[in-house]
């Protein structure tokens, strides 16, 4: 059910992040070498290298902060993994409302990583023009810590796994989702872009996320107080 819940947000996510990255990889594209976009063999090697260098990204913050929210059912150790789960099914709650169009409060949360990206940031012209896919690679890699709400929402959700190899994995999944919206070109990009627009889509997709993070919240919420009660 995770990994199905992984692939759904990135699947989903994708009109968050046409908005807000179809930009930068269409003008990553135009920055390319005359060369390289006249052969379409070596646009789509720097294009998926971009997009493999933003899903490592994902998938190391996936597996670090997953890391970190593994030490919390020791220093609660009555109920520290189903406090964890009930922290996973409210952050898929909010996503999946975002995903319906319900709550955009998730916008605000990319604030947080306003500082460091400021501090990335001039790290990425260093690199431009990409003449090569190495360099697509790293860049890649520096676009992933672009600051996006929906990525640390579900950063928060895998983290929450308290297992750095899921948390990985989860990120992972979620990266593999959006690469449609973001990496293709012309019919595909419209193709992938309207299935992920489509209202009635969306809004099943984040009413599924709903169902599923509340059952969570009210099972182990359930957990936590019975622990409570016992210890």
């Amino acid at each position: 059910m995770s990994i199905l819940i992984a692939a759904v947000l990135g699947l989903f996510s994708s009109v968050h992040c046409i908005g807000m990255c179809g930009g930068i990889a269409s003008a990553l594209t135009l920055g390319l070498p005359e060369s390289d976009r006249a052969s379409p063999a070596r646009l789509l090697a720097r294009v998926l290298a971009y997009n493999l260098g933003r899903i490592m990204s994902y998938t190391l913050a996936g597996a670090l902060a997953a890391t970190v929210f593994s030490a919390l059912p020791a220093v609660i150790p009555a109920a520290g993994h189903e406090l964890l789960a009930v922290v996973a099914g409210a952050v898929l709650v909010l996503v999946g409302l975002h995903l319906a169009g319900w709550f955009p409060g998730l916008r605000r949360i990319e604030a947080l990583g306003a500082r460091p990206w400021r501090w990335l940031q001039p790290f990425t012209h260093t690199l431009l023009p990409v003449r090569s896919a190495p360099r697509a690679l790293l860049l890649g890699t520096l676009w992933g810590w672009l600051p996006c709400g929906l990525v640390y929402s579900t950063l928060v959700w895998a983290a929450a796994s308290a297992d750095p190899l899921r948390g990985a994995l989860y990120m992972l999944l979620f990266g593999l989702g959006t690469v449609p919206a973001i990496a293709s070109a012309g019919m595909l990009v419209g193709a992938a872009g309207g299935f992920t627009r489509k209202a009635v889509l969306r809004r099943g997709a984040g009413l599924l996320l709903v169902a599923v993070g509340t059952i969570s919240i009210g099972v182990n919420l359930q957990h936590v107080i019975v622990q409570y009660c016992l210890a």
